[in-house]
């Protein structure tokens, strides 16, 4: 089953990004893991804002 939101173009592009942002932080040094977190945490608050409306 799959949600109405899930069809929106800017929704997926959200997850896109939000991938993109997880591969990218793969490769910071471990002295960043905050950064990295707080990063992944919010790339992938847009996607999950967008399926709260």
């Amino acid at each position: 089953m799959t949600f109405q939101f899930e069809k929106l173009l800017v929704y997926q592009k959200a997850i896109d990004f939000a991938d993109d942002v997880c591969t990218a932080t793969e490769q910071f040094s471990r002295g960043y893991g905050f950064l990295v977190e707080q990063l992944n945490r919010a790339a992938l608050s847009i996607s999950a804002n967008i399926g709260l409306t």
